[in-house]
């Protein structure tokens, strides 16, 4: 199985409208270094899967029959964005899986084209998509969302984003769960409070309960990248780049 980030920034990851920080200087002038709204694409060889639909160039990205289906985090306007104009494309329905959100975003239940929004799945219970389990997983944010543990012929990827520390059934769960890969929420360096993500510290004691063979860190801001350059991550956690790939179940995880 890979996954390829897509995405891996947050609303204000660089380059940042306005700011003319070190960190959104090199992302204008060395464009591998922006950030888009975080996001991913899961490759099973029989299963393509979007996680995740902010990137507003969605409709141009993929051709139409080439994503089997959707997973949701949540509704916030930077997870969705993507999907108001592939909602008007033609082919087959998209099946689209999120949390049981009744409000969702704006009037994509109302009006979804071809998106074929289904029942949500019950969290802590895995759910089959081909050799692929998915179990959602409550997670701790402003509105309603979920992560997702990918178990792929044994080996196990869990996906942690948008989120404020763990809840503690969450926290419990992932504890009985070995994990080959962790993508943890990392918006803020360090931060005396924090309300809906992680700051860094809180990210690395989440990396350090869960304990992965491989961290990786997303929903990045520009803040976040400026102080990524002055200072070292432990040696299994790294920051996610857009275009990244992982490759789950192999001793050879990384390509670029």
């Amino acid at each position: 199985m890979k996954l390829t980030f897509l995405g891996t920034g947050g609303v204000q990851s660089a380059p940042l409208f306005g700011c003319d920080c070190h960190a959104c200087e090199r992302a204008r002038l060395e464009p591998r270094r922006a950030r888009a709204a975080t996001s991913a694409l899961i490759d099973t060889g029989s299963e393509r899967i979007l996680l995740d639909a902010g990137r507003h160039d969605l409709h141009q990205r993929f051709r139409s029959g080439e994503l089997s289906r959707i997973l949701l985090t949540h509704f916030h306007m930077d997870h969705v964005a993507g999907l108001f104009s592939l909602r008007w494309g033609l082919g087959q329905p998209i099946p689209v899986w999120a949390p049981p959100d009744e409000k969702g975003c704006d009037d994509l239940f109302k009006h979804p084209g071809l998106l074929d929004f289904r029942s949500a799945l019950t969290p802590f219970v895995p759910h089959s998509f081909g050799a692929l389990q998915v179990t959602p997983l409550p997670l701790q944010h402003s509105k309603l969302t979920y992560g997702y543990l990918f178990d792929w012929q044994g080996t196990r990827l869990a996906w942690l984003c948008d989120t404020c520390g763990l809840p503690p059934d969450t926290a419990d769960f992932l504890h009985g769960q070995p994990l080959d890969q962790l993508v943890v929420d990392c918006n803020d360096p360090p931060r005396e409070s924090v309300r809906n993500h992680n700051d860094v510290t809180r990210a690395l004691q989440i990396i350090e309960q869960l304990a992965p063979r491989q961290a990786w860190l997303v929903h990045l801001s520009h803040e976040m990248d400026g102080w990524l350059l002055n200072n070292r991550l432990p040696d299994n956690v790294l920051a996610a780049t857009d275009g990244q790939t992982i490759t789950v179940g192999s001793s050879l995880s990384v390509t670029v």
